[in-house]
């Protein structure tokens, strides 16, 4: 064992002389990092002293690297990609173990390859495109926010302003396209869209963002998102000022250029502020730690030492400082662990290197997977808060702050976190909750809009492109009184038409537009195919007379019903004559039937509650039964003359005398209606006398009646008629089944209102049975549908829609007493609420008085078998049939009043006493 043991120590002692022990478990004096960098970006500039600044801190700090001194060399790309790779190359040819970089998403889309293959961490703390995934680029870590979570915020303030559709103005880059890409699909989650893609090139020219944004101004949406790059940005907002799209109407929505603009170059040119007035922006959130505050106090020192630190402390800077922090911790732990900063040549780059280019000078990183792990794996806290990544390679809790750029700077209005979404409160307050999504709970402060208003702007206007809008109209050929059209021209006219055109005089803007009628007029149009031709953008809008059913709302938007049009039955009527048995119309069969059953079981229940107390409900079986009868049934007229003795008794009488009364006073009411209104009779009574027979049924064309009829009803095509016109209505309901005819005719409630003003013999059958509106059709997420409903609300508030109604459909040819035809019998449902009461009365008195019954048997049994002596009780039935015959002859017998037992107690306790006292005076003394 000792042999074995010197012999370890002594291998030992050979690997450190050698060095090989020394590379795997000591630390090097130095460790080199590299930074690529755009020096003539704000963020850039800004990113280069706060590097410097962390290198500084991380080196002075004893608890880090702990000997290790870190090295970090800068290069500037210039914001040029080609330049960045060839830096990037650079580093790979020293020992560089990872690079804080590159700033940009298009270089890092191109470089993180190089470092893939040569296994270097790169770690960007600027590079927001959401499309730099940790799965494609391994080697990518992103130390900021990714985009897909500012598109996520932006989302929500689109869904809380409630704005439909939006304009998005983005530099036509990796950065641009993916950022507008994820916020599309954020949008479509919300059911909203982007109406217009605007793409610039990354430094584009006056002239060129001019002619772009003319365009977009003639566009319906106002609501524009601006996400490019802070030169860019700053150019588009000079030029929308100077073209008027900066006013009271327009909102503007920047990414977080603005915000880091504004935070490192405040305060800015008075005119350039101006331009900028009431645009939102967001900033990325990094809570107020202290050493943030540590950090901000150095930086005031950077400013007042060197002149050339001119600029101030922005968010992607705090980010740059915490991406050293966390190659510093990596480190730490990746030594701790055995790594070794070595480095090997690739042979693949051997053979390819057939030119002056040097390939075979590029290193691979031997441990950066290791180092990679560590770096990803880190957790502290730095200058941003809690610094840690996510599974996905995200930065946990992702938050905004929303400003609103005023006057000479920025205001908070509120914070977005992926937790809770917008809110007033921190997020660092509202992680402390449960996380609460609801739309009640979305707070922000007010906002002071483009033109100096509070106003929240619409979100569209009316396109300002010379277009008018498209609106088809149905042609009818029958009921023109809704919809028609002259003859020799094109104009419109009717009831619809001018519910549409008083609408839209009530909007706050102009709106060009011209009728186009749909049909050929000789027959009436497929409604449904109209509104499919506003879905194929063969028309912007439907204006008639359109049912708002399911199919056609799938495809359409609909504004508000201006009128009520559900399906109703429409049947020939003739007067009903009188009857000899007019009397039992009133009630239906099932009324009578229980009417009566209750008169006999109210009866039966007063006679067994008033038996055995009441003479007047003794006496021979024959006389009870006569009495239960007469009782029950005189109640109706309120004559009984036998009194109730019993209080359950009174309370069953004083409940069903109640009853009685509703159930006579309706009888009589009823039977008026019946004998003095003129009556009509119509073999239909309601839908459901259709679909049971097997009689034609008419339909108006065009009408989607018949669709209703055969997949809703279930009734056979083969019944069903197409009518035409009102003279077509007219014959067949005459001539009626028999004689080709029709049973029915099923359409809308206006056609036939105004069909049965002007025509005397028919009437409505039953009631209406499918409930549905008319509305106008505009096309999907068209805003004119949700201004057009508020008008039409307008009018009917201002009584404007019934003037228009009355003005096309009011006719008085025929009296109103006789346009529907329903029946007059009344029916059980309407008053079983009453029966149930007065039955359940019943059978609580009943089970009371049973209760007391069977205590008083028990007692007066107790009492006779005490009294009975034990050789009689052995005599007779079974002791069960005794008992039973005993408590039925107990029922039936007469109970004496109270009163007058205690006064026959009293006469016979005297008796006694007398007959006492006579018996005293009677005995000799002794």
């Amino acid at each position: 064992m000792k042999l074995v043991l010197l012999i370890f120590l002594f291998i030992c002692s050979y690997l450190w002389e050698t060095g090989v022990c020394k590379n795997n478990y000591s630390r090097p004096a130095t460790v080199n990092i590299g930074a690529i960098l755009a020096l003539n970006s704000t963020i850039g500039r800004v990113a280069r002293v706060a590097i410097n600044v962390a290198v500084k801190d991380v080196n002075s700090d004893p608890s880090v690297l702990r000997g290790t001194r870190l090295v970090v060399h800068q290069q500037d790309s210039n914001c040029n990609a080609f330049v960045a790779i060839v830096q990037v190359l650079q580093f790979m040819e020293t020992d560089i173990v990872a690079i804080i970089g590159p700033q940009s998403s298009v270089v890092a889309h191109v470089v993180t390859h190089v470092a893939n293959e040569l296994k270097v961490p790169m770690l960007s703390f600027s590079a927001t495109d959401p499309t730099l995934s940790s799965l494609q680029y391994p080697f990518f870590v992103r130390t900021t926010q990714s985009d897909k979570f500012q598109m996520a915020a932006i989302a929500d303030l689109v869904d809380y302003f409630q704005w439909r559709e939006v304009i998005v103005i983005f530099v036509d880059d990796d950065y641009g396209r993916n950022g507008v890409a994820a916020l599309s699909d954020e949008l479509a989650e919300r059911n909203y869209k982007i109406s217009y893609k605007a793409a610039l090139p990354p430094e584009p020219e006056r002239s060129r963002i001019s002619d772009l944004l003319v365009k977009v101004a003639l566009m319906e949406s106002r609501v524009i998102i601006l996400h490019t790059n802070p030169d860019s940005g700053i150019k588009v907002l000079s030029v929308a000022h100077y073209l008027g799209m900066m006013i009271k109407g327009y909102a503007w929505i920047a990414t977080d250029w603005l915000s880091s603009l504004l935070d490192s170059s405040s305060p800015l040119n008075s005119e350039i502020m101006l331009t900028m007035e009431g645009v939102l922006s967001l900033r990325q959130h990094t809570a107020d730690t202290e050493r943030k505050k540590s950090l901000l106090s150095k930086w005031s020192k950077f400013e007042n030492d060197d002149k050339a630190v001119n600029f101030r402390l922005n968010s992607y800077g705090l980010y740059a400082y915490d991406s050293v922090w966390m190659v510093a911790h990596a480190l730490d732990t990746f030594f701790d662990d055995g790594g070794a900063i070595s480095f090997y040549n690739d042979s693949r780059l051997e053979d390819v290197d057939d030119g002056v280019l040097n390939l075979e000078a590029l290193s691979v990183f031997g441990e950066g997977n290791l180092l990679l792990e560590k770096i990803k794996s880190s957790v502290f806290d730095g200058v941003t808060g809690h610094f840690q990544l996510d599974s996905d390679g995200n930065i946990i809790h992702p938050a905004y702050d929303i400003l609103n750029i005023v006057g000479t700077g920025s205001r908070s209005i509120g914070y977005w976190s992926n937790y809770s979404g917008l809110s007033t409160e921190t997020p660092e307050i509202l992680y402390l909750k449960p996380p609460n999504r609801s739309s009640i709970n979305q707070k922000l402060y007010d906002v002071i809009w483009p033109g100096q208003t509070a106003i929240k702007p619409r979100g569209w206007v009316f396109p300002n492109n010379g277009l008018e809008l498209r609106i088809g109209v149905p042609n009818r050929h029958s009921f023109p009184e809704f919809v028609s059209k002259d003859r020799g021209s094109d104009t419109m006219k009717g009831y619809c038409i001018d519910v549409f055109t008083a609408a839209i005089n009530l909007l706050p803007y102009p709106v060009a537009y011209r009728f186009i009628p749909f049909g050929i007029g000789s027959v009436n149009p497929n409604y449904t195919e109209l509104v499919e031709k506003v879905q194929a953008n063969d028309f912007d809008a439907a204006v008639g007379d359109i049912a708002i059913t399911m199919d056609r709302a799938r495809i359409a938007d609909f504004t508000q019903p201006f009128i009520e049009a559900g399906l109703v039955i429409l049947t020939s009527v003739k007067e009903r004559e009188s009857s000899a048995w007019a009397f039992l119309q009133p009630f239906t069969v099932e009324m009578w039937c229980v009417t009566g059953l209750f008169f006999i079981f109210v009866g039966a229940v007063i006679w067994i509650l008033e038996h055995r107390i009441n003479d007047e409900f003794r006496g021979p079986p024959r006389k009870q039964i006569i009495t239960i009868f007469w009782f029950s049934f005189s109640t109706l007229f309120f004559a009984h003359r036998e009194p109730t003795v019993s209080t359950l008794g009174r309370l069953v009488l004083i409940i069903w005398l109640f009853v009685v009364f509703i159930v006579q006073s309706s009888y009589t009411a009823s039977l008026t209606s019946i004998l003095t209104v003129r009556q009509l009779t119509s073999p239909i009574t309601g839908i459901d006398t259709i679909i049971n027979s097997n009689d034609p049924i008419g339909y108006q064309v065009g009408s989607f009646a018949e669709k209703y009829l055969i997949e809703e009803l279930r009734i056979s095509s083969s019944r069903l008629r197409v009518l035409h016109n009102l003279d077509e209505y007219v014959r067949a309901l005459e001539l009626g089944p028999s004689r080709g005819g029709v049973v029915a005719v099923v359409d809308e409630r206006p056609y036939i209102e105004l069909f049965l003003s002007i025509k005397c013999n028919f009437a409505l059958a039953g009631s209406e049975f499918m409930r549905i509106g008319w509305g106008f059709a505009f096309q999907r997420d068209s805003p004119l549908a949700v201004d057009m409903s508020s008008a039409i609300l307008k009018l009917s508030e201002n009584g404007d829609l019934q003037r228009i109604h009355d003005k096309w459909l009011m006719r008085s040819s025929c009296n109103s007493d006789k346009s529907e035809i329903e029946s007059n019998s009344l029916q059980l449902q309407s008053f079983w609420g009453l029966f149930a009461i007065c039955g359940v009365a019943c059978f609580l008195a009943l089970l009371i008085y049973f209760v007391m019954i069977i205590h008083q048997f028990l007692r007066h049994f107790t009492q006779e078998s005490l009294k009975t002596p034990e050789g009689s009780s052995r005599s007779g039935g079974s002791k069960s049939g005794r008992i039973l015959q005993s408590f039925l002859s107990f029922a039936d017998e007469k109970e004496v009043d109270p009163r007058t037992r205690s006064r026959s107690r009293q006469c016979l306790s005297e008796t006694g006493n007398a007959i006492d006292v006579g018996s005293e005076t009677s005995t000799p003394r002794k």
